[in-house]
């Protein structure tokens, strides 16, 4: 006597992960939540390997949370599948690796996060595996409005998240003395206490004059919440201009910093910029494993004529 046995397809999406085993658990749980078919875990010594050995996947999450002698090049292949669309890809770093990734990864439609909330990660596979489902032909045509719909809808899981964080910590947050937002930002320019001056303005536009102007927004968080002020992309514009001016170099990780907001957010508005030609990548001569970022020249000679309008304005009520 013979039992039928039917056999049902697996038609759910599969996912990769490339990490160390200590992540291992916190991405697989990430894969499971979203109702992704795991093809496996592996660390990236082994990475090279298990792709040769895979026919398709339908998407490749990378977690490099330290720096590893086998990403440069684990990264140029990643960015050859990306422009063949032959994976979505979910890029997880810390700001000890945002560099080295940054460098050697170029695909536009990668997702880049960087230290992470469990939500953000979920959202982010959950994105990419949606916009695998589309079709073929009519993502091609709308690629860059996915782009951008895919941002704005990452954003705002995140700050869900951000904004659950602050419920579940409102008695804590209720005991806090006046002006203590201003410890909670990511870094970048410290505001002085209201009555500090600033420095006399000459007639040349200085990195003093554009350091003094993000002072003085920072000082914003001494009176106001800080998530009213979430776009960081005049504070990145103003922090190139002043390292332009001073003849200094600015990198991903330090970028990052200079926006005060969470890196992730950071990172997509860096992409947005760099998309729209006002940010540039430039390599550093000095080391191949990283870029620096730095503004056009049309973008710089618009913030100088901004300033002269603005003080010209200011002079003339004073």
């Amino acid at each position: 006597m013979t039992q039928d046995i039917a056999l049902c397809a697996d038609d759910r999406p599969t996912l990769l992960m490339i990490a160390e085993p200590d992540a291992w658990g916190c991405l697989e749980a990430a894969a499971t939540a979203v109702g992704a078919r795991l093809l496996g875990s592996v660390c990236m010594d082994e990475a090279a390997i298990r792709l040769d050995r895979i026919a398709h996947v339908d998407m490749i999450v990378l977690c490099c949370a330290r720096p590893h002698a086998a990403l440069p090049g684990l990264l140029t292949r990643l960015d050859a599948m990306a422009a063949a669309n032959d994976a979505a890809l979910v890029m997880v770093t810390s700001m000890d690796c945002l560099d080295i990734a940054y460098a050697h990864h170029r695909a536009p439609a990668t997702q880049w996060l960087c230290d992470p909330r469990d939500t953000e990660l979920a959202a982010a596979i959950t994105l990419g595996l949606r916009m695998r489902e589309r079709d073929p032909l009519l993502r091609d045509i709308g690629r860059e409005g996915d782009s951008a719909r895919i941002d704005r809808l990452s954003e705002e899981v995140g700050r869900i998240a951000r904004a659950l964080d602050v419920l579940t910590e409102r008695s804590e947050a209720s005991q806090r003395p006046e002006g203590s937002w201003l410890a909670e930002r990511q870094g970048g320019y410290v505001a002085q206490p209201a009555a500090a001056s600033l420095a006399p303005m000459g007639d040349e536009l200085t990195a003093g004059h554009i350091r003094a102007l993000l002072r003085t927004r920072r000082l914003r968080d001494h009176f106001l919440p800080p998530d009213m002020f979430a776009d960081p992309a005049w504070d990145m514009l103003l922090d190139l201009m002043a390292a332009r001016l001073s003849g200094e170099q600015v990198s991903v990780s330090s970028l990052c910093i200079a926006a005060a907001v969470p890196p992730t957010t950071a990172l997509r508005w860096i992409r947005q910029l760099t998309d729209r030609g006002i940010f540039l990548r430039q390599a550093d001569p000095a080391d191949g494993r990283r870029v620096f970022i730095a503004l056009s020249d049309d973008a710089a000679a618009a913030i100088t004529q901004w300033y002269v309008a603005r003080r010209r304005i200011l002079r003339d009520e004073l």
